[in-house]
Formats: structure tokens, sequence, C-alpha cells
């Protein structure tokens, strides 16, 4: 039986159209999937849509829409965009489902039964962009003297009967799991900022809201909706069948990756593990929040007029080049910047000169001089073994890079084996022991192929329909590109298709 893998992106906030950060998030996750896919893993990989709350409320009424009209169609972009970014999801959850009403209901009522919810007042601060509550402690005063939240965003003091979840009885257990499973959140940073936060003191959670009526009723009382974060969080277990826990998807959990950004990282690392003690429910193996991303140096900001469709980006320079560039540009978990100049030089430096000519030189000379196909594998050099066998060794290298989200790290192992590949291929001048020493020729390019062939297996999560490509110039058959089979040599001469270029130089425009 094969083992479980379950990774998440957050489920995305349908106040606004998607950009490039939801993309980011969303790609970083499908790499994951289909890393662990190609290295024997039964993977479910979910995304989805958080519609509830009173900011999406007020954002239909502005519109003219009902919310569920609006959040129909804001759903459907991010739908799309999913589509968009090549990603092998295997479910789309949206919250306004009717099985997660029920899954939330449901952990509503296992909580309320348990002791842990009690009905009370909320008199503080709420933040409606943030759908955040904040102590006074934590507010900021503007230079004209209005308070506002750590956020920015505007804040308004409310007085109304809530609901509450005893969220501070779980301080010190929570603290005590971060601090036992230092791999529990990533990276390392933003682990001590959640510790810090916890050990300034947790209070009990307001859970439940009267002033509108957008979101899921309280189990028993309709006059209040439940708070939209309790509801979002939710919906990593709606997905696996919660509350019937002998669902067959239910195997998945707990989570081994939930991804989502430093924004909502608190609630992930806080408030979710708190109510998945309180329900007697494991804790998901490892969370990690990536950084954000700036246009040009400048924040994505709808007044600078700087948001970007990715699939705009797509356009210009290809799906799987923005696959790369945006994993391979910054350290996952730290900010980035994206430039048209940076996109361009990633492409044409790494993708169109490294690897797209290694690949053309060499499948093109076994074109041209063995027939189209595949050489043997013959006596091996020094040289040879010690190219073939940093090759080989990609699939373990990564492994170990991908657990730690390290996606930059991860492509850079594989650059230095397509670094190598070139100065082999520099060295050894296969064009030139065609006339000397045509058995060493075939040598030669036979190791390029089997380089080539392991390049772009363990890049296929990255750059999915370019690496089928080159698979396909390799001779590789369909059902030959997992892990596993990378130990299995291809036949001496199997019939290569022609060559085609995979990576064309890109002249920059606009985009």
């Amino acid at each position: 039986m094969k083992p479980t893998y379950y990774v998440t992106t957050p489920i995305f906030y349908v106040n606004g159209a998607p950009h490039i950060g939801h993309a980011y998030t969303m790609i970083a996750a499908d790499v994951l999937a289909r890393f662990k896919r190609l290295d024997g893993y039964d993977v479910h990989f979910l995304t989805g849509t958080d519609e509830h709350g009173q900011k999406v409320e007020k954002a239909a009424i502005d519109a003219g829409m009902t919310p569920q009209a609006f959040t129909d169609q804001i759903s459907a972009s991010f739908r799309d965009i999913a589509a968009a970014m090549g990603l092998s999801n295997d479910d789309f959850i949206r919250t306004t489902d009717p099985r997660h009403h029920l899954a939330s209901q449901a952990l509503w009522t296992r909580l309320q039964d348990a002791g842990h919810i009690y009905l009370g007042g909320y008199e503080g601060w709420y933040a409606i962009r943030d759908e955040a509550f904040y102590d006074e402690g934590e507010l900021v005063t503007r230079p004209d003297g209005i308070k506002v939240a750590p956020t920015g965003a505007p804040v308004e003091f409310v007085t109304e009967p809530s609901y509450f979840f005893r969220m501070s009885a779980f301080q010190e257990r929570l603290l005590a799991h971060i601090e036992a499973h230092p791999e529990f959140i990533g990276p390392t940073a933003r682990r001590n900022e959640v510790l810090g936060f916890l050990r300034g003191g947790l209070k009990d959670l307001s859970i439940s809201r009267t002033g509108f009526r957008w979101g899921i009723p309280v189990p028993g009382d309709e006059a209040h909706v439940m708070y939209v974060w309790l509801d979002a969080l939710t919906n990593y277990i709606t997905a696996l069948g919660y509350p019937n826990e002998n669902a067959e998807l239910w195997r998945f959990w707990p989570a081994d990756l939930q991804i989502v950004g430093k924004d909502i990282l608190r609630f992930h690392a806080v408030i979710w593990p708190t109510l998945l003690m309180a329900a007697g429910l494991p804790l998901p193996k490892r969370l990690y929040a990536h950084g954000w991303w700036t246009i040009e140096g400048e924040k994505i900001s709808k007044s600078l007029g700087n948001v970007i469709d990715p699939r705009e980006l797509v356009q210009a320079y290809g799906l799987d080049p923005l696959r790369f560039f945006l994993l391979r540009e910054v350290t996952f978990g730290s900010d980035g910047d994206y430039s048209r100049k940076a996109i361009v030089g990633r492409l044409n430096t790494e993708l169109a000169n490294d690897l797209g000519n290694l690949a053309q030189r060499s499948l093109s000379l076994i074109a041209k001089n063995l027939e189209g196909r595949l050489p043997g594998r013959g006596v091996l050099s020094d040289d040879d073994t010690t190219l073939i066998a940093a090759a080989e060794a990609l699939p373990v290298v990564l492994r170990e890079k991908l657990d730690r989200q390290a996606f930059g790290e991860a492509l850079e192992e594989v650059w230095k084996v397509i670094r190598a590949g070139n100065g082999y291929i520099d060295r050894q001048a296969p064009w030139a022991l065609r006339r000397t020493d045509p058995p060493r020729m075939a040598v030669v390019l036979r190791v390029l192929a089997d380089l080539l062939r392991h390049v772009a297996t363990v890049l296929q999560p990255f750059m999915p329909t370019s690496m089928s490509r080159m698979l396909d110039q390799l001779g590789v058959p369909t059902d030959l590109r997992d892990f596993a089979q990378l130990r299995s040599p291809l036949p001496d001469g199997t019939p290569l298709p022609a060559p085609e270029g995979i990576f064309p130089r890109h002249v920059d425009g606009a985009a």
C-alpha cells in the first residue's frame, strides 16, 4: 500500500480577483503534490475558496448582487486560475458547499458537547477587511489620530452577544507541541513569531456574529452565524469526509503539509490547532508560511494599478517558465519581487541556454550521427561515472529539499547537474569524437541522454508540459516516468523522434 500525502493551499477569500500571490501558493502546492506522486505516494491535493463573512456580504451588496451569486462568480475565477496554472488538485472546495455546512456544524456541536464553547458577549475592535478581532494594545494610531489594525485595516468597536471558544485552555498544550515538534511550523522565523505570540497569553475566541447573515448558522441558535475563520479552517477536514471518520478519504488526515501566506499564519498556527485539540483530532504535521510578492518593487495594490492576472504572464512567457521562475527566483518563505527583467533573465539563461541548449545539442548529435537511435552505454570513464552518479542522486537530493519546502535549493541542485552536463559535453566534444573515436562518441551521447532523462524526470513537477515533451524526445514511455523507473535503463537502440527546441529564447515585450 502506498504511503499517503495530503497537501493543501489556503482557501482563497472571494473578495477580489486572483493575482500572482494566489498563483504562487497554488504552484508551490502543486509541485509538491506532483513530486510525491512520482515518488510513490498516494496524494490528495486540496485548494478552494472561502466564501462567507461580513466582508463578502458587503462586497456583494456593493456589486448589486446576492452573496451567493457574487461568490459563484469569484469562486469560478479561482477555479479558472487553478486550471490555468496547471494544477493537479484532487478537489476544489467551496465553503458554500452543503458538505461544508454539515462538517462545520458537526465540529461546532462536538466542541460544544465537550464543554469548549460558551455564550457571552463580545466587546472590542473588529476589522471587517481582515475578518479578525484585535485587542486595544494591538491597534496602531495613524497620524490623523484614527486607530487601525496592525495591517492598516479600519476597525470598528463591536458590542454584541457572541459564543466563545475556550482557546485559552489550550495555550500551554499548543506551546508544548510546537516546542516538541520544531518541524511543525516553517520557516523558523515564522515559528518564532507564533511562539512569541503564544507566550504573550491566549484569550478565549469570539466565534459567532449576529450583525450580519452571510455565514453558516450556529446549531441550535440561528440568530448567530459562525465566525468566518472557524468555518474556513474546517474546510481541510470537510474535504476528507468529516464528520464521517470512516470515510474513504479520512485516511489522509492529518495533513502532511498546509501551505499558507504569512499574513494568515496566526489563524492556522494558533486557532486551527487549538480547535483540533479541543475536538480530539490530530494536528497537521506541518504548516509553512510563504512571503509576499511585489511587482517591480511595489506592493501589489488595486490603487497602484499593478495587479497582474497570472494568465497574462502565461500568455507572455509560457506556463512552465512562469512556474519555474516563481519557485526559482526567491527563497520560499521570503518576500519576492516580480520584474520583466528577472523572468526574462531566468528564462533565457537557465531554461533556453543551460537546459534547452544541452538537450538540443545532445539529441541533435544522436539524430545526425546515430540514426536517431539511443546508443548503448559501453565502457564508462571516470568523467562519465561522476556525471551519471550526480544525475542518479537527484530524486534523493530533491526529496530532502522539498520536504523542507526549499524549492529554490532543489532547483539549484538540478542546475548543478545541468551545468556539469554542459561542461562535460564541451570537454568530451562528441562532434570531434565522431571522426576520431565513434564508439566513444556513442558512449558520451548515451551518458548525456541518461543525464537528461534524470533531469527531465525530476523537473516534471515544476514544468510538467515542457518536461513531458523532453521525455518524449528521449524515448521514455509515459508509464516509465516516475522515480522508481529511473533504475531501469532504456533499451539500447530505442528510436528517438526528431529533436525540437523546447525553450526558445525570449525577446522581452510588455507583460
